[in-house]
Parts: C-alpha cells; structure tokens; sequence
C-alpha cells in the first residue's frame, strides 16, 4: 500500500476527483451562472413570470373594468392608475399584466407542442432514413411552402376563433424547424458507437429513438426552444396587431401595442407600456438563449 507523502499529491487526487465527480450539464450551469446578462435575464424574467402570474389578483384594478369618466388619463398616482388608462377607461397596468400572462403563455405552449412534434418527427426520420426520411422531409417542406397567414385564417375559419386555436396555430408551424434541426443531429449520432451497440444487442428502433438519440439531442433542443419562445410571442402579437389573436375582453401585449399605435397621439402612454415591456420581456428571453449556447457548447462562442 502507498502513502501519501506530500500535501501536493493529496490536493491532486482530491481535484481529480471532484472533476470526475461533475457531469457535462454540472459543467455547463456552472458556466451559465458566470454569464452575467444571462442570470440578470433569468432574474428580470422570473419577476416578470411572477407579475403575470398573481400580479392581476393583487392589483387595485381588473383589466376589465371600464371608468367612463376616465378615458386617456396620463400616469398618475391617483386612484393609482400609474400607467394611465386606455381609450375606454380601463386601467394600463392590469391589462399590461394580462396581456403579458397571455403572451407568455402562448409562448411556453405553442414552443411544448412544436418541441414534442419536432423531437419526434425529425428524430425518427434521420434514424430510420432512406425513403421515410425522405418523404417525412417532404412533407415538412410542404408546410414550409404554405404562408403562416393563410394557414392560421384557414384554422379560424374551420373551427372559429379561441385562444387554444391559436397554440395550435403557432405550434404547428414552428415545428418544422425543430424537426430540421433534429433530423441534423440525429444523423451525426446514428452511427456513433453506443447506437451501433444498441442495435447490435437487438434494442428496437423505437427504444434506441427513445434512450438514446432524443436525450443526446437535447442540448441543441433546449438551446433553440429558449429562442424560439420569443419567436412565437412575435408571432402571437403579430397575430394580434392584425386582428386574429386573442379577442376582447381577454388581451395580449401584441394587441395592447396595436391599440397603442392607434391612440398613440393623443394617448402616447398606451403603447409605451405594451412595448417597453414586450421588449425587455424579449430581450431576457433572448441573452438567456445566447447564455445557455454558450454554457451548453463553449466552442461557439
């Protein structure tokens, strides 16, 4: 048996095993949290998420409440409409917290249900491959030609305007890239050894798809679905500056920034808030994204 003889000798072991000891994810939080803008991002983003979650039941106003004889008063603090009101009387900062609770929630469903078809999708196409892969791509080219506008006017029109239509809208168009991406990077692991070794031990398609492509696929996946999010809350709001999103009295901030761009002379406050909390809303989610590229694939940077 061999003893230690020098401190030096036992600061060695004792390093190598806390490195061993760390796993790649371990590795890349640590990374994240060194990223400055991304954790103020995560912390701006959490007080956001929790304005829009019980800010609404804690406000003095209800975003539908109307005040006849309060129609386009400027900020102030009495009867604390410290946003102002809109064109009907109705207090600024609770329909901000709506609009940015309706906002953000189309933004996490609509990127679920891209994130669960595309996984899916493009994973069993790059592994199963040849005229599968080839017709699934097809297919999702196909969808690629048809412009969003029509596809989404054509949903309404079949089954009528709800706020659910409008997740499956987004989502089922966002999905394609997710599929493309995957479809990538599960071509690259599908003749790596642990696949090779899965099939040579008769594991079925589905359960090599399911253990071990889709979990070694994820760190791209995590870091485009954080960049996606506000894709889809563009997407939402232009949806919404158009006409087609969320309908009275339920609002979103895509519909508040279009009614502030119409009252925007007389009334400038009513699209100041909408947008200023759009953008920073924004702006978090994407240097959370750029953060979490870098933590996941230092390389990139």
């Amino acid at each position: 048996m061999t003893l230690l003889s020098t401190p030096g000798e036992k600061a060695e072991i004792l390093e190598a095993a806390s490195v061993k000891g760390r796993s790649l994810w371990d590795d890349a939080l640590a990374r994240l949290m060194r990223n400055r803008a991304a954790v103020t991002s995560m912390v701006i983003l959490g007080i956001l998420i929790l304005l829009a979650t019980v800010g609404q039941a804690l406000w003095v106003h209800d975003y539908d409440t109307i005040y006849r004889d309060k129609v386009w008063i400027a900020p102030t603090w009495e009867d604390w409409h410290i946003l102002g009101t809109d064109a009907q009387g109705r207090d600024m900062v609770a329909r901000i917290l709506v609009g940015l609770g309706v906002s953000l929630m189309v933004g996490v469903v609509a990127t679920i249900v891209s994130l669960l078809i595309g996984v899916t999708w493009g994973a069993t196409a790059g592994f199963i491959g040849g005229r599968v892969d080839q017709a699934m791509m097809r297919f999702v080219d196909i969808l690629y030609s048809l412009p969003f506008i029509f596809f989404v006017i054509m949903l309404m029109v079949v089954f009528g305007r709800n706020i659910v239509l409008i997740f499956v809208a987004i989502g089922a168009v966002e999905w394609l890239t997710m599929a493309r991406i995957v479809r990538g990077q599960t071509l690259a692991l599908k003749n790596m050894e642990f696949v090779e070794a899965a099939e040579a031990a008769g594991v079925s398609r589905f359960k090599i798809i399911q253990r071990h492509i889709i979990p070694n696929v994820l760190g791209p996946v995590v870091v485009y679905v954080t960049l996606m999010i506000p894709v889809v809350i563009l997407a939402e709001s232009f949806l919404s500056f158009l006409g087609l999103g969320v309908q009275e009295p339920l609002t979103s901030l895509g519909r508040l920034i279009s009614a502030g761009a119409q009252d925007m002379e007389p009334a400038p406050w009513t699209l100041i808030g909408p947008a200023v909390t759009m953008m920073v809303t924004l702006f978090c989610l994407n240097f959370i994204g750029d953060g979490l590229r870098d933590a996941i694939d230092p390389k990139d940077r």
